[in-house]
Formats: C-alpha cells, structure tokens, sequence
C-alpha cells in the first residue's frame, strides 16, 4: 500500500510518501520511504518542495490563496502527475496530544477525532493545526483510512512519580498532569538503539532530543521513565522561541504587574521567549553560531548550561546513565553544541573525542569515557509510517 504522513503546522505542513510491502507475503510492516516535502506559505505564498529517496527533488509554487485542504489536493495531483506516487490507501498524522486516554496509535473514527479535538485546550498552538490536517485529508480523499500517532504516547510508562505535579487536586483531576511530547522522536530512537548498543540497549539511556522544540528522555529498557517537557511544550530546555522551565510566577508578575492580558502573555512565552528572548537576535542556533555578537555566545551558553542540567536530572531518574544521544535538528548537526554540554557533564564521565563530534558521529565517545556518547538521525515520519501500515492492516 502507498501511505502518505503528514504532519501539519499553521502556515505549512510536511509531507512524506512510503510503500508498504504486501499483506499478502506475511512480511513484517516495513515502508520504503518514496518521497518528503514540504508546502510552506500558506495561504497567501504556498510553495511546494520534495525530494525523491536516492533521486532529484523540486520545487514548485501553488496557486493561491490555498488553505491546507486546497494545498494537500494540489500536491497529491502534482505527486501522482510526476509518477511519484500512484493511489493514496492509508494516511497517517503526527497529532501533538493524546491526553490520557490515548496512548497508542489508533484509527481515526468519529469518536476517536471527538476526543482528539477535546484536547486542545492541552496544546492550544498544535492540536488545531493536527485535527485540521485530518479534516482536510477527509475531503480531499474520502473513505482512505486515516491513523493518529501522538507524540505523548510513548510518556505513557512513565511512573506516577514523574508526571504527578504537586497542584491542588482539583486541577489534576482536570488533567493537568506531566506528558512529555516528542514521542515519536524517541520511539524512533528507542527502535535504533539495538543495532547500536546491542545488550546495553535497555540500559540507562539519555536522549536528548535538540531543535527548535527540544526536550529529554530518559529510557529504561526503551521505554520512557522520565521526560523534560510537562502539561505544555513550553517546559524543560530552552527552546527556538520558548523559555523551558521558569518560575510560574513570572506569568502571575506579567499579568499582575506589567498588566498583559493572556494573548500577549501566550505570545511571549511560545513565540519571543528561549534563544530569541535571550540573544535579540534569531531563534535560530544556525544564525547565532555564526554571530560574533555576545549576545548570540551567552544564548548558546544558556542553552547548553540548560540541556546539561536536564541531561542529569534524567540520570537521576534513571539511578545512572549509560549512554547519551544527540538528535533532532541541533542535536544531529552542531557539533559545538554537544562539545559544551559533554563537557559541562564531564563529572559524570563524558568525554567527547573531537574528531568523531566534528565527523558527526555515531560514535562520538574517547576511549577514556565510562558514557556513551552517540549521534543518531530521528525518523519520526517512519514511526508513523509503520503504525499506520500495522493498524490498517489489521482492520
């Protein structure tokens, strides 16, 4: 079968095409990526972009104004024109929440989308965005079985220990409680980790999972004992745009005192806070390494002192740690970044061989460290791909 995930955003929404090998053969749910892209601009500049797995990509610009709807049946007419996909059977969307019910992939059904839309309030900037991509591929392609995996089902192992917040009892019963996001990340992770470290795989492993949105794992036996990111995405590292964790006061002191009302105060924490807030400059790590500005040099600081931090506290969890891994967009491709927060945890016996960080890895550890240390690509897409394959199979 052809399954198409997507994982959609306000003003865009990334695309990736696979083939699923034949029911019929008996062989374990293994898609073959054909494809990903993206369409970015909408609705009033939308381009699309794609490359081919082992081939040539493009770009190519749609008509506007298009919303995700209009933009998803231009790209699967363009995908099927240029012979890179034939029929769409099976669609599978990353959806942010899952609340406390929903803890695996499922179906998309009338109920299933009810709860899913329940959940907003949780992941106000994210669920809308999810259940509009699901809404969306309903009209274009009516009857194709559509599957939501979340990004907080894999915190579903987590102990009570580490996700009950010490709140009134009221609110917890309201569902406000510790999640975690970036779920399918670390399954992703979790799944390479055999071909890796082989018996050292359910061991006490640390991934630290760096991007835009950044957030760390700790895993035992695979699965997640702890997590950095809470209620919201708004919680733990620093962040492209979001602060981690701070004082919840200061949100109390920025309505109390500097009189914001709730959007402003929204946009501050999700949209101007973390690496922006603190260099004035770019969110962007890319931007700021390349900066001779201070400013860009203590936003770096801040966020690997921050990551650092987060890193032990998820050894303590853990009652040690075995290894560590980088992933995600920073993770997998700054060198400097991982150099500082290995070296801020040489204490607990990183060492980092320089020649190997600055070659990418996987194997960043010197030979003198008691930690391992690795680099390692995430493929949330793919997770995605083989729940969706595995769950409409099983109809």
């Amino acid at each position: 079968m052809t399954i198409l995930v997507l994982n959609s955003g306000s003003s865009s929404f990334k695309f990736a095409a696979y083939r699923s090998n034949d029911a019929a053969t008996g062989a374990p749910c293994k898609p073959v990526e054909r494809l990903r892209g993206q369409v970015h601009g909408l609705p009033d500049s939308p381009v699309m972009v794609w490359r081919t797995e082992g081939g040539p990509g493009g770009e190519i610009a749609l008509p506007a104004p298009a919303d995700q709807r209009r933009a998803l049946a231009e790209v699967l007419a363009r995908l099927r024109a240029e012979g890179l996909v034939d029929r769409v059977e099976a669609v599978g969307h990353r959806v942010v929440h899952g609340g406390e019910a929903l803890v695996a992939p499922c179906l998309v059904d009338a109920p299933a989308l009810r709860l899913i839309e329940s959940l907003e309030p949780l992941a106000p900037l994210h669920q809308s965005h999810c259940v509009a991509g699901i809404h969306a591929m309903a009209a274009v392609a009516p009857g194709v079985a559509q599957v939501a995996c979340f990004d907080t089902a894999f915190h579903a192992t987590q102990p009570r220990l580490h996700t009950t917040m010490p709140l009134p009892v009221s609110w917890r019963d309201r569902g406000v409680r510790r999640y975690g996001f970036h779920g399918l990340s670390f399954e992703s992770i979790a799944q390479q980790l055999p071909s890796l470290l082989g018996d050292r795989a359910d061991g006490r492993i640390v991934v630290a999972h760096l991007g835009s949105g950044a957030s760390v794992c700790a895993m035992r036996e695979r699965r997640s004992v702890r997590t950095s990111m809470g209620l919201s995405t708004l919680d733990g590292l620093v962040m492209s745009t979001r602060p981690g964790a701070v004082d919840i006061g200061v949100a109390l002191f920025a309505q109390q005192q500097l009189g914001l009302d709730l959007d402003t105060l929204s946009r501050g924490l999700y949209h101007e806070s973390g690496l922006l807030g603190l260099s004035g400059i770019s969110g962007d790590m890319r931007v700021l390494a390349a900066s001779d500005d201070p400013r860009a040099r203590f936003a770096i600081d801040v966020f690997c002192q921050r990551a650092a931090q987060e890193i032990a506290m998820a050894a303590v969890a853990l009652g040690g740690c075995d290894a560590i891994v980088f992933t995600a967009g920073i993770g997998e491709h700054d060198a400097g970044v991982r150099a500082k927060i290995c070296g801020l945890l040489g204490w607990m016996g990183a060492r980092i061989d320089d020649a190997a960080n600055v070659a990418q890895g996987p194997r960043v550890h010197a030979a003198g460290s008691t930690i391992g240390l690795w680099v390692v690509p995430t493929d949330e897409e793919g997770v995605i791909a083989r729940h969706t394959a595995a769950l409409v199979r099983g109809r």
